[in-house]
């Protein structure tokens, strides 16, 4: 069933979505590249969280280091989604 003939909201195409996506999986496959396994996957990680942060409009720079600082401070962990980037607020 094509959704966006039933539903005037939705695009025809998904070009948009691929476009913000797009630098997250570049930073993904270039992780592979790190030179050891736990290395790419950390660094997968971190450039996942870059881009999403910028993606929401958060300054990389700032949601990683408050994240962190949180963490380290003893942020409960059963809260954990408050430190996603689409949560994030610098006084947070």
């Amino acid at each position: 069933m094509q959704t966006f003939l039933q539903d005037g909201r939705v695009e025809i195409d998904s070009n948009s979505i691929e476009n913000l996506i797009r630098p997250i999986a570049l930073n993904r496959k270039n992780a592979l590249f790190a030179g050891h396994d736990e290395g790419g996957r950390a660094w997968g990680r971190i450039a996942s969280l870059i881009e999403t942060a910028k993606i929401n409009n958060v300054e990389p720079f700032t949601y990683l280091k408050t994240t962190l600082e949180a963490i380290a401070a003893g942020h409960p962990q059963s809260r954990i989604d408050d430190l996603l980037p689409w949560n994030f607020t610098p006084s947070s």
